[in-house]
């Protein structure tokens, strides 16, 4: 339990100190980043699988179209995930991208509800209700909806949605993804380098060496969370989903000085209410699920 709390909570934490990697790569475009963190994620993914020599799933999954295409979409939409994500932070909307990770379980209530048709608990509305108030107030007051939110929110909810729905362990997974999406990311690279634009080849030793550490960068703490997911119960894992949007939150602010008035703050604290309410209930819950099982187990 120990162990597992602890490989967790630092994949979350790392998680959380994205910004600070991503922010030493501000002079380069967010697409170029994205692409080169397809690149060298497949490259240090494929010498963990030898390392481990964990090969087998490949050709059996090669020959499952049906997975092939649903590991096509979750890809698509990580990579989706990935790019404004990167632009976000290098456009100075940390507490905006901490938002969309803040809100995420809470979209994923809503994904479940509408696609999976599953039945929303008196406290689980409630949880969605607070957070819809909280948006509403920030669209309000900066007069559009917090997009960015919005959209790695939905994005990292769908991608999840399709995760826990198919065959293959996180290293599998994303490998496969990363697979994927690695002709997209060389050919447009070599496009770039036809014709002058790609950073890696131009830019410093210490940039070249920021742009080929995104791979076990990026790989590490999904790793690590993979490893502590087995190991803890869903509930405690829940919970410390939160350390990453904190840190980041913390790093936009006080870190990066990026503006967080009294009028955000009050969006934010409708959010954090929704996930205190969507917390307690889904420990009240495990907590009444042990107790009945405790006593017809007597």
């Amino acid at each position: 339990m120990r162990q597992g709390i602890l490989f967790a909570g630092s994949a979350y934490f790392l998680w959380g100190l994205f910004p600070i990697y991503f922010k030493t790569l501000h002079d380069i475009p967010a697409l170029e980043i994205l692409l080169n963190r397809m690149l060298w994620s497949l490259l240090f993914l494929v010498g963990v699988l030898t390392w481990r020599k964990q090969w087998a799933w490949v050709s059996t999954a090669f020959r499952q179209p049906k997975l092939i295409g649903g590991f096509a979409l979750s890809a698509v939409l990580l990579s989706a995930n990935w790019f404004v994500y990167i632009w976000a932070v290098n456009h100075g909307h940390i507490v905006d991208a901490s938002l969309g990770y803040f809100i995420t379980p809470l979209v994923n209530i809503l994904i479940g509800s509408v696609l999976l048709r599953e039945k929303l608990r008196p406290g689980q509305w409630l949880s969605v209700a607070l957070a819809a108030v909280g948006v509403a107030w920030l669209t309000i007051q900066t007069g559009h909806l917090p997009w960015i939110g919005l959209v790695l929110a939905t994005t990292f909810g769908t991608y999840g949605l399709l995760r826990k729905t198919s065959a293959l362990g996180a290293l599998e997974g994303l490998s496969l993804e990363t697979a994927l999406l690695f002709p997209f990311a060389f050919g447009w690279l070599c496009w770039m380098t036809f014709h002058g634009q790609n950073s890696f080849v131009s830019s410093s030793i210490d940039i070249k060496m920021l742009l080929l550490i995104s791979g076990p960068i990026t790989a590490i703490p999904l790793l690590l969370f993979a490893a502590g997911a087995r190991r803890i119960p869903m509930t405690t894992l829940g919970l410390l989903q939160y350390i990453s949007p904190l840190v980041q939150l913390l790093l936009g602010v006080w870190l990066y000085h990026e503006p967080f008035d009294i009028n955000k703050l009050a969006g934010f604290i409708a959010i954090w209410a929704a996930l205190v309410v969507y917390s307690a209930e889904g420990l009240w819950r495990n907590f009444r699920t042990v107790k009945i099982g405790a006593k017809q187990g007597s």
